[in-house]
């Protein structure tokens, strides 16, 4: 096995997971501190209104990542099992197949969404003061929507075979970057949510390139053999293999945004300090998110490979680490922000904003079940993932992203009248949603049948 490249199959499990996710984990955070910072910076600058115009346009932008990121994290598992299968000479292809997909899928996807781009904040109903800064954001985040993605297929190329370190390295850089120019688009130059979407914009890109630069040096030490020609004649077994697990995975992550979206319309409509907050509760929310997202990236390899190597037992002990692991972080998330809410919250606000602290009380139980959510899911995710079973992912994404977010939106926000505080205790219950699922198809024992990867 090439120098760069980890082998999973065996060693100490609960070492391999803390050192494969914590660049992770640290990688996801930072993408999250993007928008913080965003955030921070403009809500010191313009107040609630420069929150609400980040948070919504940051929400927009976020939905149309969903393509990046269904499609990257499957490929991340094809290729940890083309590695565990000892499949090493079709990664090349498979590399250059799925990047020229995501390529022109970040084109169309970006033409689209500045086309409609008036008409999708009309259906977040926009508070009317943070409307010109919501669609400045948003539109300079779609004109860069090419580096989000290809930052995404980079790391997740490297991911796959076990090196969450360099991603991590360069969008550190980037993080650095952002702040820096939020400093000086926004407080320097007055450039309001603008500024901060060009900061983001152009450090995002900065990450997509430096990723790509090393990848490019390095790839002999990952034994990765790709040629141009893998980039415009795509393998079309390799692209059914990767639309097949690509689009359950791209439609899970797209219904979850789609229901943030229509929880957030509602949630808007309430008022600028309740749209304020719900960009700051949704934060917190990205916080817990990326933990899970991280063990789920580590644990989806680990699966993968071991299930095409056919070592059952140690995808048992992989789960009960995770577990472990998970659960004790959402304990230690749970008990900060039941002692800390005000100061959590009075980072992002002004002295005047009391209404954005007002909300925050009344949000800690929320909080918690959020926590214990994302732990959860993480587990059965890293299950139903690293199978790469399309089938258990395609209904996953129904029950979790449309059905149950919704659904549950509806009863407790509408039906049940518990207003923004509804909204947001049903899309924290739907949370739950793979985990339940998860434990139905590790007790059917289906998962053992993908451990063959043809």
């Amino acid at each position: 096995m090439n120098s760069n490249v980890k082998d999973f199959t065996k060693g100490n499990i609960t070492k391999q997971l803390i050192l494969f996710s914590l660049p992770l984990f640290l990688s996801n955070l930072l993408q999250v501190v993007y928008n913080m910072v965003d955030m921070m910076v403009v809500g010191n600058v313009l107040g609630e209104a420069g929150i609400s115009a980040v948070s919504v346009g940051g929400d927009v932008s976020a939905f149309l990542t969903f393509v990046a990121m269904g499609f990257a994290n499957a490929g991340q598992v094809l290729i940890a099992r083309y590695i565990g299968g000892g499949q090493h000479k079709k990664i090349g292809r498979f590399v250059g197949t799925m990047s020229a997909f995501l390529a022109v899928s970040a084109i169309v996807i970006s033409t689209v969404g500045l086309i409609f781009r008036r008409g999708i904040l009309g259906i977040m109903n926009t508070p009317s003061d943070a409307w010109q800064g919501a669609l400045e954001y948003s539109s300079i985040c779609m004109i860069g929507l090419i580096f989000i993605y290809g930052y995404n297929v980079v790391s997740a190329i490297l991911r796959g075979m076990g090196d969450s370190k360099h991603p991590f390295i360069f969008i550190s850089v980037a993080a650095v970057l952002n702040l820096a120019l939020d400093l000086v688009f926004v407080m320097g130059l007055g450039m309001g949510a603008g500024g901060a979407a060009l900061a983001t914009v152009i450090s995002q890109g900065v990450s997509f390139l430096s990723c790509t630069v090393f990848l490019y040096i390095r790839r002999a030490s990952f034994g990765l053999d790709v040629k141009l020609r893998d980039f415009i004649h795509l393998d079309r077994p390799m692209l059914g293999e990767l639309l097949k697990l690509g689009v359950p995975m791209a439609i899970k992550t797209a219904s979850i945004q789609i229901s943030k979206l229509f929880v957030n319309a509602f949630v808007n409509d309430y008022g600028t300090s309740v749209s304020a907050f719900a960009g700051i509760a949704n934060k917190l929310g990205s916080v817990s998110n990326l933990i899970s997202a991280a063990m789920n990236t580590a644990g989806s390899t680990m699966v993968g490979q071991n299930l095409a190597a056919g070592e059952f037992s140690r995808v048992n002990k992989i789960l009960l680490r995770l577990a472990a692991i998970t659960l004790t972080i959402a304990t230690l998330l749970s008990l900060f922000i039941c002692f800390f809410p005000t100061e959590f919250f009075g980072l992002f606000t002004t002295k005047g904003d009391e209404g954005v602290i007002d909300l925050a009380y009344g949000f800690v139980p929320i909080a918690v079940l959020l926590f214990f959510g994302s732990a959860l899911r993480a587990i059965m995710n890293a299950l139903m993932n690293g199978s790469a079973n399309h089938k258990i992912n395609f209904a996953t994404a129904i029950f979790d992203g449309i059905v149950m977010r919704i659904g549950l939106a509806v009863l407790f926000g509408l039906v049940l009248d518990m207003k923004h505080y509804g909204f947001w205790l049903g899309d924290a219950l739907a949370g739950f949603t793979p985990f339940v699922i998860g434990v139905v198809f590790y007790l059917s024992g289906r998962w053992k049948r993908s451990a063959k990867h043809d």
